[in-house]
């Protein structure tokens, strides 16, 4: 696959702060945004309201072709009801991470991400991003940082929200996140040979932020 269009895609683990560098760099150069992660968190939300297991693929599958799932600013809706908090939950992610591994609804979810390759441009940020969703993409990231960073980043996040939760039982919640996401056998967690690796442990959003946006514009003069 080739494209004129500019993507950005960003890879990385849980809680590695992908997502709110994601947003902020596609809101500083005018780009669409993919959170790829909202895909899959809302058909376990989805799947989960109508009782349906998360091992069941067959069932999975009905479930996204009856979904009305779009994007608008910073909300996620299904069927035009804004879930965004209630997918940003750790069940929600753990959840996320159970049906990533069915190969067929990987499949199916596939061309709709790759319809939000539009100009002026795209960030896109997940798990397979470089390897398997934009292989094409002009800039490839891999944005990462210790497991006890994002550990007290994750809990802070939900604390802020009203979540009761521990520090503990965020940070074994991330280590077997990491387990299934680096170990399944369809689109690991990995990092692509071109992609440049970025450790947020001691840097700022905004720093991360302008090293990717100073990626891009380097590859632009010299294209």
């Amino acid at each position: 696959m080739t494209s004129h269009i500019p993507i950005i895609a960003i890879d990385g683990p849980s809680a590695s702060g992908k997502g709110t560098v994601a947003k902020l760099i596609a809101k500083k150069l005018g780009f669409h945004y993919l959170d790829s992660g909202s895909i899959y968190r809302t058909i376990g939300y989805a799947a989960h309201m109508q009782n349906i297991p998360l091992n069941n693929e067959a069932l999975l599958l009905k479930v996204l072709e009856n979904i009305d799932l779009s994007f608008k600013n910073d909300q996620i809706l299904l069927d035009s009801k804004d879930i965004s908090e209630a997918i940003r939950t750790e069940k929600s992610g753990q959840g996320a991470s159970e049906v990533a591994v069915h190969k067929a609804l990987r499949e199916a979810i596939l061309g709709f991400q790759r319809n939000f390759e539009k100009s002026p441009g795209l960030v896109a940020e997940g798990r397979d991003m470089t390897s398997v969703v934009f292989p094409h993409a002009e800039i490839k990231i891999f944005l990462t940082a210790s497991v006890q960073i994002r550990a007290e980043r994750r809990y802070k996040q939900l604390i802020s929200k009203g979540n009761p939760v521990n520090i503990h039982s965020v940070l074994n919640e991330i280590v077997l996140r990491d387990k299934r996401d680096l170990q399944r056998a369809l689109s690991p967690l990995l990092k692509t040979k071109d992609a440049i690796e970025i450790d947020t442990d001691k840097l700022s959003i905004s720093d991360a932020v302008d090293n990717i946006a100073h990626l891009f514009s380097l590859r632009y003069q010299t294209s």
